[in-house]
């Protein structure tokens, strides 16, 4: 059995960490709110821009032709995998669930056929020690994702898609639902399947509005494609972003339920092992006192 002085700094150390998780876990939710706000603001223009991605497919029907809607029909495609994986620990299984989810796509393919564009520390930490060719690293601001940012990761995966050094390319992401709940996904980001999209655009898409063109619908699509891939993407950054601070603020608040419960446990333990001393010091005065007769 531990001594008092063992179990008193167990509990010294138990309420010190009990300090730290709780004060992780209010960080966390300030910043939840924030990452919470700027994935809600940030849908509907995601929403809206698959809409006209929808009204323009409807539009140009077969006749249009972009970079990036070029399907190439290859036996063995060359595969890009973005993946936004956690930026930090102490995050509960968030990160490994992220990185779980982007190996379902990349373990059945060759690593020689594949590149990946990897989003946070944890995953191009853990892509470096793959056999997985990493082309792109990227930190991930948990204080505030920016478009720009965003912008970079567009720009560098369109590059590996138009130079067809990557025939198909998939993002890899957290989705959040609540501050408890959050989901891995992996989409098809290019090429850009406008009956996709046209699918999940919802009953708006597909509703008595009519777009007028100016210029043609083409020239709208060259600019907008890109336009469409940077939104993609920043949706998805926004979305990895609160799932971590949710995964986060739960993870510290059951180690601060956990710490309180080792705090009590110990106590109790000691109260014990202080009552047992005392009982025994009693018993030797009073066996002392009874040979002094």
């Amino acid at each position: 059995m531990p001594s008092m002085r063992q179990i008193r700094g167990r509990i010294r150390v138990a309420k010190n960490i009990q300090q730290i998780t709780k004060a992780m876990k209010m960080v966390a939710a300030a910043r939840l709110r924030r990452a919470q706000d700027r994935v809600q603001s940030a849908r509907p223009y995601s929403v809206k821009m698959r809409e006209v991605m929808a009204s323009l497919s409807q539009a140009g029907a077969d006749t249009l032709t972009h970079p990036l809607l070029e399907v190439r029909e290859t036996e063995t495609p060359r595969v890009g995998v973005l993946v936004i994986g956690a930026d930090r620990g102490l995050c509960g299984s968030y990160a490994t669930n992220a990185l779980k989810k982007a190996m379902e796509t990349l373990r059945p393919l060759d690593p020689a056929s594949t590149r990946v564009l990897a989003v946070g520390r944890k995953a191009y930490g853990f892509f470096r020690r793959r056999d997985y060719p990493l082309v792109g690293e990227y930190d991930l601001n948990m204080t505030g994702v920016s478009f720009t940012d965003a912008q970079e990761i567009s720009r560098k995966a369109r590059e590996l898609y138009v130079s067809g050094e990557i025939d198909v390319l998939y993002i890899a992401y957290t989705r959040f639902l609540s501050a408890l709940t959050q989901k891995p996904v992996v989409v098809q980001l290019l090429p850009i399947v406008t009956d996709e999209i046209a699918g999940t655009a919802g009953d708006a898409a597909t509703s008595q509005e009519e777009y007028l063109f100016e210029p043609d619908a083409e020239e709208i699509l060259g600019r907008l494609l890109p336009r469409y891939i940077d939104t993609q993407i920043y949706q998805a950054l926004s979305e990895a972003v609160a799932s971590e601070h949710g995964a986060r603020m739960t993870a510290m608040s059951s180690a601060t339920d956990n710490a309180g419960k080792m705090i009590s446990t110990l106590t109790l333990v000691l109260n014990r092992a202080r009552q047992a001393n005392i009982t025994k010091e009693i018993a030797e005065i009073v066996g002392g006192a009874e040979a002094l007769r």
